[in-house]
């Protein structure tokens, strides 16, 4: 699928749960998740899947290069039932700090606009999350609006395939 400079991504498959569940359940992750079981994992698992065989394009597993362990998740994904295309990312807390999430973020950000044609991208946050917001705001991304998605309050960030093209250059 997709690499950077130091990572790798790759699409989801179901022997990813026991992997996926770890990283999702660490209490310092999850405060920006909500609380996390094996069943929601389970069924965020399949969602992402479902992604790709619907969209052609999901959340994806993410890797540093040469390595299979997982540290991260990263993609895009339908936001809800919005019509928007959702940029998301979340890594395991020894990986925060180091640029992981803008790094994917970015290459997800290049491939929807290059690759699948769209014209708009969005992210959300809970918004005390001042890492992912600052992240966002490093890609170009410009606040919209608070929103509420997946049963929490969010802030709503977006960015056109022009404006990333400008920010790019």
């Amino acid at each position: 699928m997709l690499q950077t400079s130091r990572l790798q991504m790759r699409q989801f498959t179901l022997d990813d749960w026991d992997e996926l569940f770890a990283l999702r359940t660490d209490p310092l992750v999850w405060k920006y998740l909500g609380e996390q079981s094996r069943e929601k994992v389970l069924e965020r698992l399949r969602f992402y899947i479902s992604c790709y065989e619907k969209h052609g394009f999901g959340v994806c597993g993410v890797s540093l290069k040469g390595e299979s362990a997982l540290v991260g998740w990263s993609g895009l994904q339908p936001l809800e039932d919005s019509g928007e295309v959702e940029v998301g990312y979340g890594f395991d807390t020894p990986h925060w700090g180091k640029g992981f999430a803008t790094e994917t973020a970015a290459a997800w950000l290049k491939f929807g606009f290059e690759h699948l044609g769209l014209e708009r991208i969005v992210a959300i946050a809970l918004p005390g999350n001042a890492g992912s917001r600052h992240v966002m705001e490093k890609l170009g991304m410009h606040y919209e609006k608070n929103a509420q998605h997946y049963g929490f309050d969010v802030v709503y960030y977006a960015i056109t395939r022009d404006e990333f093209q400008s920010v790019e250059s």
